[in-house]
């Protein structure tokens, strides 16, 4: 295979040079003329060592050299669209994202473009809370259309193919770093987040959260409330084991994380009364089981800490008054009282009243 290549690129570059003899002897150009409209250097980064240029999808010779001519890349324009004819570009334009470097010549910039050899973007998806904050990162680093991506997360009849909803489709994105083409689509983003979804959901992970009677997207749910309860993963499965003590015996799950969430202020440090009040489906003081979506783009160690939850008779727990961002468990509600008021009058003797 790789000798076929090489024998064609050579018949190809002989057949160029025929070319271009032929064109120097009937027009009366030079052959140094030729070698410095095809050789000679024609990028200049005003010292910087490369750039990148973004081809958009559709575009044709002329947005190409506007791009080229606009961010001063290339010195002589016309020379460019010269070889870029030549070498056949024109019907040869792939979109994407070019590593141009300074001192590439016209037949080097043209055999780049054309090749549609691109460089990839690399998209971490980490630390978010709603998945319109995944939309601004992809309409931001990708060619993707923002708009179309959000219309399609929010598609419920769309979206019902696969089991979700608009309140639940953030449980589709896997936080992890990937790498993209830049010309890649609001629709063919979704299709890789949803490839990249069903490898992770093994069929072990699928057969725990059977055992649970919880759906993927609703163990994500729970992941996402138990990752927003602790900093300490090592406490993940006994707070998941909590959870699922309550959502068994039928009772609220009271999580302060899903109160912070409805409230929108994700500054609040102290949970108060007056937060259990907020009118919300994600307010768990009012409302029984589960929200009707995750309170943060979910972490998959957490997700794993639900499937391995800890198996204890723990039905409540708050934070340590010794403020080392751990936890106090309790197994019955006159004990968590005590525990609580300990971490009140910490609060209250440090002045952390919201």
């Amino acid at each position: 295979m790789a000798a076929k290549k090489k024998g064609k690129s050579s018949f190809m570059k002989k057949v160029f040079i025929i070319f271009i003899i032929l064109v120097i002897a009937g027009g009366g150009i030079t052959g140094w003329e030729f070698y410095k409209i095809i050789y000679q250097p024609n990028v200049s980064l005003k010292g910087e060592k490369s750039t990148f240029i973004y081809i958009p999808t559709g575009a044709d010779i002329n947005t190409v050299k506007n791009i080229l001519s606009e961010k001063g890349i290339v010195v002589d324009i016309n020379s460019f669209g010269w070889v870029a004819e030549r070498k056949n570009y024109i019907d040869k334009i792939f979109p994407g994202k070019y590593l141009i470097k300074s001192g590439m010549n016209n037949n080097e910039l043209v055999n780049l473009l054309r090749s549609g050899k691109q460089v990839q973007v690399k998209l971490v998806i980490n630390n978010f809370r709603i998945k319109n904050e995944v939309v601004s990162l992809v309409g931001k680093q990708l060619e993707a259309d923002s708009n179309q991506l959000s219309k399609i997360l929010n598609d419920r009849e769309f979206l019902s193919q696969y089991n979700l909803t608009p309140e639940n489709a953030g449980t589709l994105f896997i936080p992890n770093t990937y790498q993209f083409n830049w010309n890649t689509s609001a629709e063919e983003f979704f299709e890789r987040m949803k490839n990249e979804h069903k490898k992770f959901w093994t069929e072990e992970r699928i057969s725990k959260a059977k055992s649970l009677k919880l759906s993927e997207a609703e163990i994500s749910i729970l992941a996402s409330i138990v990752e927003k309860e602790t900093r300490k993963r090592y406490e993940m499965p006994i707070i998941a084991g909590v959870y699922l003590n309550r959502l068994k015996r039928g009772m609220l799950l009271q999580a302060d994380p899903t109160l912070v969430f409805a409230s929108g202020d994700f500054r609040i440090n102290r949970v108060l009364n007056i937060h259990k009040e907020i009118e919300s489906p994600y307010n768990t003081y009012k409302y029984p089981g589960l929200p009707p979506g995750p309170i943060c783009i979910t972490d998959t160690r957490a997700i794993d800490a639900v499937l391995n939850y800890e198996k204890h008779d723990y039905l409540y727990f708050c934070a340590n008054p010794d403020m080392t961002l751990t936890h106090v468990f309790a197994k019955t509600y006159e004990q968590h009282v005590v525990n609580a008021r300990k971490f009140q009058q910490e609060l209250n003797k440090r002045k952390i009243l919201n």
